[in-house]
C-alpha cells in the first residue's frame, strides 16, 4: 500500500463528492424557494458507504438558509 497515493485518491474523491453534493443541494433550496417552501433550516444526511470494507458511517447536520 502506498500511503500517498491513498492520500490523494481519498482527497479526489471527497473533492468531487462535496462539489457534486453542494451542486445538488444549491439546486435543491432554489426549486424549494421557488416553491415557496418557506424552512429556514433543512435537516441533512449523508451516508459514506464502501461495501467491499464493510464500512458504512452516517453523518447529520443542517442545511440553514439564514
Amino acid at each position: 500500500m502506498d500511503d500517498e497515493t491513498l492520500n490523494l485518491s481519498i482527497r479526489k474523491f471527497l473533492k468531487m463528492v462535496g462539489v457534486n453534493s453542494q451542486r445538488e443541494i444549491e439546486q435543491a433550496v432554489a426549486k424549494a424557494v421557488a416553491a415557496g417552501i418557506g424552512a429556514e433550516t433543512f435537516a441533512a444526511t449523508m451516508t459514506l458507504e464502501i461495501p467491499a470494507l464493510g464500512l458504512k458511517v452516517g453523518f447529520d447536520g443542517e442545511i440553514k438558509l439564514h
